[in-house]
């Protein structure tokens, strides 16, 4: 029973609806507008089954990636594998550098003097791979990637996969070469052009 002695029930003021102040009830008949009850919130769209995240939701803008004004960019184009093909030769011969000066040096000093050489050009191999791992995890860019415009990411949400994915990406191009280096043509006709390290690893390859 209602206490007959308690204050009057509230009366809308002149200008509002019923039960100001409290969430609006929708018509009979018409769905609710959002996933919140009252604030008419759009639910956030979700993939299609089967549907990559990566590039299903609109990517926020980093600083100066120069996307469009308004915040927010498309998919980026996935890399052909002429480019991904370019990038690699560029690091190869970037290593194959180091090997000839080790050679040189090896060639032309005396026995001391080659073996120094040598141990010299050993620790700058492993310092220079090192040096692109750091890059390609952090930024998707080794050498030859960034000479021919193109860059490794995460497929989920389109970030750079991060030191320790780079280095389990690089020991999964086993794949690739089994059986008679298929796995390093495949990007010539799959729809996201990725080899087998990169389906394992969830990762694209993309321009820009």
């Amino acid at each position: 029973m209602s206490n007959p002695y308690g204050p009057p029930p509230q009366q809308p003021q002149p200008g509002q609806g019923p039960g100001y102040g409290y969430p609006q009830q929708p018509p009979q008949g018409v769905p609710p507008q959002g996933g919140y009850p009252g604030q008419g919130y759009a639910p956030y769209p979700q993939p299609a089954p089967g549907q990559s995240p990566y590039g299903a939701y609109p990517q926020q803008q980093q600083p100066g990636h120069g996307y469009d004004p308004s915040g927010y960019a498309p998919r980026p184009e996935l890399a052909h594998w002429g480019l991904r093909a370019g990038a690699l030769l560029i690091d190869g011969l970037v290593f194959g550098l180091v090997y000839a000066i080790i050679g040189i040096g090896a060639a032309v000093g005396g026995r001391g003097a080659g073996i120094v050489l040598i141990l010299v050009g050993v620790l700058a191999i492993i310092a220079f791979a090192v040096y692109q791992l750091i890059q390609e995890g952090r930024t998707g860019q080794t050498i030859g990637k960034k000479a021919v415009g193109i860059r490794l990411l995460r497929e989920l949400d389109g970030r750079p996969v991060g030191v320790g994915m780079a280095f389990v990406r690089r020991l999964a191009h086993f794949l690739d070469s089994l059986p008679i280096y298929i796995g390093w043509l495949w990007p010539l006709w799959d729809d996201k052009k990725q080899t087998f390290a990169d389906k394992v690893c969830g990762t694209v390859v993309i321009k820009g």
